[in-house]
Order: structure tokens, then sequence, then C-alpha cells
């Protein structure tokens, strides 16, 4: 329960016992605001700025002089010197020090394409800079990463070396391995999603830097071919992979993905042909569901096929693509609770559930697709898609997609932000090892594998380091969130939350203004 403040002041700290009040009142407005059924009011151009600089405390490599996230420093500097390549740069995925190619591939893709939609709300908040920045580190890592047409370096490090120890990455003394696809050791899969993100940010850089993004889009071309013609799970390529990012969806759903992607990049009709002709065996028009994820891209196809559709671009293939449309309309349906038998269950709360491990995740990408594919809608002037317990017009697949993100930053039973650094109340004991130990820049005496793990990971109260803009896995199927290091299953914070929340924070900071154009001169 709630504590009285005569306790508080029981305590005799008067000064903590009225910080304490102040938060306790403020969570108070914010529950009778969310009860009354008007939420609160969200600053979304804030939370847009932090959704991007939390990538930056998951980069790898040498840091650069525009580094904003002060109490990280350079690591990983050796990264591929073992197997004659050089491997730095890039993301850790999440809370660990691993660079896993295949949630790193779609925290890009994501990016890119919320940059794509919403490039313009973007400049307008004056965050655009930051995330093509953002961008470019995980690209620059990729051409790295294929340094020949047939060879993708898809992990360095193992999740079970790392997960041994609780370290800085400025000092990890585990394992730099780099595991690596090739024809003998395919992963369509990962190559699938590579290509993809590096098609899609071909676009983002296409009028600032086109001699980058013709290099892009080279690499795109390459590793789709590879990944076409020397088809296998990665994860049966790189088994260290497969207990932390297992491809659960196989790979046929990134090998659509990445023709829709490079048919966006390139306008060759090659790879719509290749999107139309597998539609059917590779479960492009198969496959209906409502959960988007690093794992399964098919309803980010069918979203992205439908976009082809709507724009008069389908040529011969409108009725494959029709068909495409209609699992997008799937997704929609599903998600507004008005598919019936598919509908995804919801939190008391209203909040979209998939699961318990960082269901969030499916929430910020979910977000992201009924925000774009709504937009779409509206632009082809649709009237609205056409459930089966009624229709679904664009400003309410708009305005469903803002009541997810509303939650996320707070209106919800317990008036919690699960945007780290966002709002009164939000998590603060983040499962991360460079934010719960005391920053290296302050203090560089060597923290050791077992002593972080003695010292650090067990410690009460909040990290020493702000994982400013994280958002975290978030709470369970009640509503009800515990703010613990070890619970790491919901206060874990990956890339891929953030990627695709970048451009649906965009385009509601932009209000009812829609300009999906990238400015000339980024």
């Amino acid at each position: 329960g709630i504590p009285s403040f005569a306790s508080l002041m029981a305590l005799n700290q008067p000064a903590i016992a009225m910080g304490l009040l102040v938060v306790l009142v403020l969570a108070a407005m914010a529950q009778v605001a969310y009860c009354a059924g008007g939420g609160t009011t969200q600053n979304y151009r804030e939370a847009l700025a932090k959704s991007i600089l939390f990538l930056e405390a998951q980069r790898s490599g040498v840091l650069p002089a525009s580094q904003r996230v002060g109490w990280r420093s350079n690591s990983g500097l050796q990264d591929g010197k073992a197997n004659g390549v050089d491997l730095t740069g890039g993301y850790y995925d999440a809370g660990d020090n691993v660079k896993f190619g295949l949630p790193m591939a779609f925290t890009v893709t994501m990016m890119s394409w919320s940059v794509l939609e919403y490039g313009g709300q973007m400049q307008a908040a004056g965050e655009l800079g930051n995330a093509l920045e953002a961008i470019k580190w995980g690209t620059d890592y990729f051409v790295k990463a294929h340094p020949e047409p047939s060879v993708l370096y898809g992990e360095v490090g193992d999740g079970d070396t790392d997960h041994f120890c609780w370290q800085r990455p400025e000092e990890m003394t585990t394992s730099r391995q780099a595991y690596r696809l090739d024809p003998q050791r395919p992963g369509s899969d990962l190559a699938g999603e590579t290509a993809a993100a590096m098609a899609a940010a071909s676009l983002v850089f296409r009028r600032s830097n086109p001699g980058y993004a013709n290099l892009l889009l080279q690499h795109s071309k390459q590793m789709f071919d590879f990944a076409d013609k020397f088809r296998g799970r990665y994860d049966a390529s790189i088994p260290v992979a497969r207990k932390y990012y297992q491809s659960v969806s196989g790979y046929s759903d990134e090998l659509l993905w990445a023709a829709a992607w490079l048919f966006q990049a390139t306008d060759d009709r090659r790879y719509l042909d290749y999107l139309a002709n597998n539609a059917d065996a590779m479960g492009g028009t198969g496959w209906s569901t409502a959960m988007f994820s690093w794992d399964i891209k098919y309803a980010g196809v069918q979203v992205l096929a439908a976009k082809i559709l709507l724009q008069g671009r389908a040529g011969a293939h409108a009725a494959v693509l029709q068909r495409y449309r209609q699992k997008a309309d799937f997704f929609v349906c599903a998600s507004l609770g008005k598919q019936g038998y598919g509908n995804v269950k919801r939190t008391p709360g209203g909040l979209l559930y998939h699961m318990q491990w960082n269901n969030l995740q499916y929430v910020t990408s979910g977000s992201f697709l009924l925000a774009a594919y709504s937009d779409s809608l509206a632009a082809a002037r649709q009237a609205a898609v056409w459930c089966p317990a009624g229709p679904a017009s664009p400003a309410q697949i708009m305005a469903f997609a803002k009541s997810q993100v509303d939650y996320i930053l707070g209106s919800n039973p317990r008036a919690t932000s699960y945007m780290v650094g966002y709002g009164f109340i939000y998590p603060l004991e983040a499962h991360h090892r460079g934010a719960s130990i005391v920053s290296f820049q302050s203090n560089p005496s060597f923290v050791a594998c077992k002593a972080g793990y003695a010292i650090w990971y067990p410690r009460k109260g909040s990290n020493p380091n702000l994982l400013d803009g994280a958002i975290v896995g978030g709470p369970d199927e009640n509503d009800n969130f515990v703010d613990d290091r070890n619970n790491y299953q919901q206060t874990e914070a990956p890339t891929y939350n953030n990627a695709p929340f970048m451009g649906v924070l965009a385009r509601l900071a932009a209000g009812g203004r829609l300009d999906r154009s990238i400015p000339d001169g980024t």
C-alpha cells in the first residue's frame, strides 16, 4: 500500500519524505486522469529525442566526438581481429555485450523505415540528424561484416560466456569470437534481414550521400543473392545464437522482406516478381499474424506489399498483392480487437499483450505498423479496413496506435513510464551491465567477471548511470511491473524496442501533419 505522509515524517528525514510525497501526489494525479478516461498529455517530441539517445548507450567500438551518452567509453576494439577482419562498431543488443546480427539488422531496418515514413516530422522535431547518425552506426558495421559477396559475420561474442559475467563493455574479459556465414554455413534469415536493412538505409541516404547509398545497395543485392542461393537457418550455422535469438519463423519471411525492400530501393521489377511469385510458397499470403518482431517479419512484408498496391505500383501482380493486403488487414483487425477469433489479448489497462518476456517489443513494432498502414490508407483515400466486427478507419487505426504509445509513456494504471528517463515515474533498475556499474569514465578500476555479479548486480537502488530513453520489457498481463534488476523479463531494454518507436513518436509529435518526404540536404 501507499505509506502515509505521517509515517514518512516519522523516518525523521523530512526532505526525503517531502520528495516522496511529491512523487506519490504526481502518481495519484496521473492515475486519476487515467481512470477518468482522458489519459495524460504526452510530450512526444521529448520521447522521440530520448528514444534515439538510447541507441548511443548501445554503441560498440570507438565512440565519436558527437557521443552524447557520457558514461560510455570505447569498447570491443579487438572485435574481428582474430579472424583477420575489422568488426569494430555496431550495437550491443540489450543489457549484455554481445553483437547479435539478427536483432541488430532488424533495428537498423526499422530505424530506416521510421525515417522513410516520418523523416520530415523528425526534422521538424530537430532529431533527424541524430536518427541518421544512429542508422549509419549500424550500416557502417554491416559493410565491415560483409567482406565478400557470400560471407557475412553474424555475431561477435557469445551469450553463454557473456551471461556468465557482469562487466562493463569497456573491460570485457569474455569471448569475442566472431561467427561467420558462408556457402557452407548459410543463414538466409540473417543475410536476408541484413539485406533489408541495407536496402532501406540506402533510401535514407540517397539524397544526402548518394555514394554511400550506392555502396549500401550493392551490399544489399549481394546479400540477398547469397541468402536466396544458399538457403538455411542462421542458428543452425551459428548454434551459439540459438538460445538467445532462435529463428523460430525460419527464413522465408526474411527473403520476402528483403525482396520488398529491394524493390522499394531499386524499382527493379525482379524483386517485385520475387515477392509475388513466392507469396504462397514462402507464406507471405498464408500467414495471418498480429505479431511483428526481429524474428517474425510477415506482417511487415504484408504492410509493405499493401503499400505498393495502394500506390498503384503492383502492375501485373495486383491480385497477389491484394492477398498480401488482406493479411495486412488481419493485422489491423486483430490488433484493434475487431477480428474475432484472432484478436490480440489486452491487459486490463488496454495494452496489447503477446507474451511475458519483453512484451513491449511487440507493442512498439505493432504501433509503428499500424501508424504507417493508416497513413498509407489515408494517402490512397481508402475509407477503412473492413474487419469482421466492423470497419476501422485510418483515423481509428492511428488513434489506437496512439493509445499504445501513451500507455508506454505513462498513461496506464500504474502511472509508470516504461521509457527510462521520461516522465515522473520510470524504471530505475534496468537490467543492463553498463548502466548498473559505476561509469568507466568516473572510476576505471577493473570490475572482474564474477565481482560484477557479487557487487553490482544485487545492489539495491537506482543504477549509477541513467539509461536514458530505454524502453524496458514492460508490465505483465495484469499491468503489474516489478522494477528489479534481476527481473530481466520486465526490465531489460533491447534496441529493437526503440527502433520502430522512433517513427510512431515522430508521427505523433507532428500532430495531424503528414509529410513522408525526407527533406533535401539530409
